[in-house]
């Protein structure tokens, strides 16, 4: 059984969620702030965060910048609509999604298994042990797939799962070009409806990790009105 952690302000909003969540089968914990919501991380082991943006004491921004110090759980952004900025900004910070209120609940449960999904694959993926290690290269960029390791020039570039997946699917196929909505339908395994945001800031970001001027990237080019490519250098 999962734990998900539900943090928002307005307890009516938490006993919903929770209501939907335990119907799947997962054990809800509950948070009305970002303090609350960092004392129960401390305390127990959880598999997804639900965060709410605005809310008093912590704020959902200030959480997810201390949460992303020490841990790498999924974390669901619940946002108003009229909060376009909020949710860029927590994708930047390492959010991995967010679903706006107010919200369809089929829509939220899709989203968090699918992030349960993936968070757990990976930490499966990178725990057994290879025979042969899978090693993709262009340049200096250097991902070693087994050990989930992003190396550019030697130096160690730390990722989201998000980003790494991104960053996978895209030097795997370096020199092709792949749409936004190629992209989100890749690595959410969803239908991509209003995914411009979502990937672009998650592009924004790897390029932020791996590029020694962003604006001037070297791998990770934008292919104007068609979409990204990882360029194929020797």
């Amino acid at each position: 059984m999962y734990n998900i952690l539900v943090c928002d302000d307005e307890k009516e909003i938490v006993d919903a969620i929770e209501l939907y969540l335990t119907q799947e089968g997962f054990h809800v914990l509950k948070a009305y702030d970002g303090e609350q919501a960092l004392e129960v991380l401390k305390q127990e082991e959880v598999h997804l965060l639900i965060l709410d943006m605005m809310m008093p004491k912590m704020d959902g921004i200030h959480a997810i910048m201390k949460i992303r110090e020490e841990s790498s759980i999924p974390i669901i952004i619940l946002s108003a609509k009229t909060q376009d900025t909020d949710k860029v900004l927590g994708l930047n910070l390492g959010a991995d999604d967010y679903v706006a209120k107010p919200f369809n609940p089929l829509e939220l449960i899709a989203r968090v298994k699918s992030q349960i999904r993936r968070y757990t694959n990976f930490g499966a993926a990178a725990a057994e042990p290879a025979n042969s290690e899978q090693v993709y290269r262009t340049g200096g960029l250097m991902i070693n797939d087994d050990r989930k390791e992003v190396t550019v020039d030697g130096e160690p570039v730390k990722l989201t799962r998000i980003e790494y997946n991104i960053l996978l699917f895209l030097v795997k196929n370096k020199g092709k070009v792949f749409s936004i909505d190629q992209i989100y339908e890749e690595i959410w395994k969803e239908e991509a409806f209003g995914a411009d945001n979502t990937v672009t800031v998650h592009i924004r970001h790897i390029r932020e990790k791996i590029e020694i001027d962003p604006k001037n990237p070297k791998y990770l080019k934008v292919i104007w009105g068609i979409g990204y490519r990882v360029e194929n250098i020797p």
